[in-house]
C-alpha cells in the first residue's frame, strides 16, 4: 500500500512534464512557420489598412455627379455635314425649384439665342387637403399641390447645342432627355422635283390652253391647270416647311418642381351655425308652438276628412241596427 501512494504522485507529475514538452514544442513549430512564410503583397497590405477602421481618416467621399451641361451635350445637334441635311428635335424633362421663374428664364434664354416660344402651359394640381379647427369659427387648411409646366421652344439649329448648356444652369435634377438628328435630304429632294415637275405641267397646260380651238377642250385644259398650280403650290409650302424645321431646331421641355404646401384660413361653417343658432329655452319655446301648430294642424285634417267620418258612422249605424234585429229574431 505505501508503495502505490507514492507511484501515484511520480506519474501525475510525469505527466504534467509531457504536457509542457508537447505545448512548447507546438508553439516552437507555429513560430518556424510564420517565419518561413512568405511577407504578403503589398495590395493585400493596402487592402487590409483601407479596410480597418484605424488605418483612415473618415469614410471616402462620394463621386461627384455628372455636370447637368455635361449631360445636355449631344453630337445630335452639333454635327454638321454639307452633304446631308437634318431636322433636329429635342425632348428633356427635369426638375426646377421654381416653374414660373424658370420658364420665363427659358423664354429669355430662347431670344437670346435668335429662337421663339411655340407653347408654354403651366399648370398646378392638387395632391391632397387636410383641415384642422383652430377656433374662433375658423378652419387651418393644408393643400399639397405640384405645379408643372410644358414649353416647346425653337431655336436656329446652329445654336441649339448652346441653348441646351445654358438650359442646364436651370436644372435641379434631369430626369430624361432625348435627341434625334433626321436626315432629309431626300425628303427635301423629293419635293424639289415635285415642284419642278408641278411647275413644267402649268406651263405646258398654258401652251395648251392658248393654242386649244374647243370650248370644252379648253374646259379640261383650265380645270387640268388649276390642279397643277394647286399641286405646285402644295410642293411649294412643304418644301418650305422642311426647309424650316431645318434651319430651327424644336425642343420640347416638360419642366416640374417638388411638392409645395398652401396654408390658408377658412370659415368653419359647421362652428358657426353651431354659435348662431337659438339658446336652449328658446329652441323649448319653439317646440311647444310647433307642437301645438302641429295639433292644430292634425285637427284640420280630421275636419277636412268630414265625409268619410260621416260614411264610417252611418255604417256602424246601420250595422248596429242588423244586429239588433239578428238578435230579437232569435229570441
Amino acid at each position: 500500500m505505501p508503495v502505490f501512494r507514492h507511484r501515484r504522485p511520480l506519474s501525475t507529475g510525469l505527466l504534467c512534464v509531457l504536457l509542457a514538452a508537447c505545448a512548447q514544442q507546438s508553439a516552437e513549430t507555429a513560430t518556424e512557420f510564420a517565419a518561413d512564410a512568405p511577407p504578403p503583397p503589398a495590395e493585400a497590405l493596402q487592402a487590409d489598412a483601407m479596410s480597418s477602421p484605424a488605418a483612415g481618416a473618415g469614410p471616402v467621399a462620394p463621386e461627384a455627379g455628372v455636370d447637368a451641361a455635361v449631360q445636355m451635350a449631344s453630337d445630335a445637334l452639333a454635327q454638321t455635314d454639307p452633304a446631308r441635311r437634318f431636322v433636329r428635335t429635342a425632348q428633356a424633362r427635369f426638375a426646377v425649384d421654381d416653374v414660373y421663374r424658370s420658364a420665363l428664364a427659358i423664354e429669355d434664354l430662347a431670344a437670346a439665342q435668335g429662337g421663339f416660344v411655340v407653347a408654354n402651359r403651366i399648370r398646378s394640381e392638387t395632391q391632397g387637403v387636410q383641415r384642422h379647427r383652430i377656433g374662433d369659427g375658423k378652419l387651418l387648411e393644408l393643400v399639397e399641390y405640384t405645379t408643372a409646366g410644358e414649353l416647346t421652344v425653337r431655336v436656329p439649329s446652329e445654336r441649339a447645342q448652346t441653348f441646351l448648356r445654358e438650359l442646364a444652369k436651370q436644372m435641379a435634377f434631369l430626369d430624361s432627355r432625348d435627341f434625334d438628328a433626321r436626315d432629309v435630304q431626300f425628303d427635301l429632294l423629293r419635293q424639289q422635283l415635285a415642284y419642278a415637275r408641278s411647275q413644267e405641267l402649268q406651263q405646258s397646260l398654258a401652251q395648251a390652253v392658248q393654242t386649244g380651238d374647243r370650248l370644252d377642250r379648253k374646259g379640261d385644259a383650265f380645270a387640268a391647270r388649276e390642279r397643277a398650280l394647286a399641286a405646285r403650290d402644295e410642293a411649294r409650302v412643304t418644301q418650305r416647311e422642311v426647309e424650316d424645321r431645318i434651319a430651327f431646331a424644336t425642343i420640347d421641355l416638360s419642366l416640374y418642381q417638388p411638392s409645395q404646401v398652401r396654408h390658408s384660413e377658412r370659415v368653419d361653417p359647421d362652428a358657426v351655425f353651431a354659435q348662431q343658432r337659438p339658446g336652449f329655452f328658446v329652441r323649448i319655446g319653439q317646440a311647444l308652438r310647433g307642437g301645438w301648430q302641429g295639433l292644430l294642424d292634425a285637427g284640420v285634417v280630421v275636419a277636412l276628412l268630414w265625409p268619410l267620418w260621416l260614411f264610417v258612422a252611418i255604417v256602424a249605424i246601420a250595422w248596429r241596427a242588423w244586429r239588433r234585429r239578428r238578435t230579437a229574431a232569435r229570441s
